[in-house]
């Protein structure tokens, strides 16, 4: 922000079917951040669960991004005893965990949803899915000539993608992954940063990256000109990438935070697909020499982090 590749830890909430881990939580991701000049600590007690080490403002800080927490308070005893008992804990929960504030843990952020989009190995299976509005921009794009490519992504912080993407960051106000990052996963696992381009004659009009990870796979990074918006360009690229990764026998594709306020119709294009909310357990801050100090202080508000 190695170690041998951990087994997948397979969740289930409210009944919707389990998929595979967080990127945020396979060896894939430890290696790029090993790759990039940084220093994760793998807990094998816990399912080879990653905790990222950081400096904000010369303060360290540890931080647990969409780990399962099935039993928190052993999360908490393992961390510590892996030797961060002293450190400050950023924790931010792969499901909602209520039972943080009973132990101390102070909540920071209520919980986002993301959406993940299941890849059933039927292509008419696939196609069914997608909502009706969704598959008739789908089948704009496919009237309109346009020509999809697939490749490994290229070995440069200048390609136009990334730099498009940073530029959208900018101008939205969010933050993504820092671009030597993106590079170091892509040099840390061959072929697993797969970029597609749709083109127009010569001109590229849109572009979507693809991280994968086991049986699991991340939309990374995307973006669409306004030419490539015109011709539903994106609803194309989107399609490509479900049959390839369906022929990878890839099970599950995270599409990311779901914002129907900032982002309403990236929410509405994501959600066409045909993928599932899933409720994240929010961001907390436990200090362990504080312990059950701050469960009193914590306590106010854990209906916030709850699903």
């Amino acid at each position: 922000m190695f170690a041998p590749q951990p087994a997948t830890f397979m969740l289930q909430h409210s009944g919707a079917p389990s998929a595979p881990q967080a990127i945020a939580q396979t060896h894939e991701f430890t290696a790029a951040l090993r790759l990039a000049g940084e220093q994760p600590l793998v807990i094998a007690g816990l399912n080879n669960m990653v905790v990222m080490q950081r400096r904000v403002r010369g303060i360290p800080l540890a931080m647990i991004n969409r780990a399962p927490f099935l039993q928190a308070d052993q999360v908490l005893e393992a961390v510590k005893a892996a030797g961060l008992r002293n450190r400050p804990l950023i924790l931010s929960p792969d499901h909602p965990v209520p039972e943080l504030a009973r132990l101390g843990a102070l909540p920071l952020m209520t919980p986002a949803q993301i959406a993940l989009l299941d890849i059933p190995p039927d292509r008419d299976a696939r196609h069914a899915n997608l909502e009706q509005k969704w598959r008739n921009r789908l089948r704009h794009a496919e009237a309109q000539g346009l020509k999809i490519t697939r490749r490994n992504l290229p070995n440069s912080a200048n390609h136009w993608l990334l730099q498009a993407d940073l530029a959208q960051q900018g101008h939205r106000g969010y933050r993504s992954w820092p671009i030597p990052l993106t590079l170091a996963y892509a040099e840390a696992n061959p072929g697993a940063a797969k970029l597609f381009e749709a083109h127009e004659g010569r001109e590229v009009i849109a572009g979507v990256l693809i991280l994968t990870h086991g049986h699991g796979a991340t939309y990374h990074v995307a973006y669409s000109t306004a030419r490539g918006k015109h011709l539903s360009a994106h609803n194309l690229l989107m399609w490509s990438v479900m049959e390839w990764l369906a022929g990878k026998a890839i099970t599950t594709l995270d599409l990311g935070v779901i914002n129907t306020e900032a982002a309403a119709g990236l929410a509405r294009f994501k959600l066409g697909t045909g993928a599932r909310l899933h409720s994240l357990g929010g961001t907390w801050l436990y200090w362990p020499p504080l312990g059950r100090i701050l469960a009193g202080l914590a306590r106010w508000d854990r209906a916030l982090m709850a699903s």
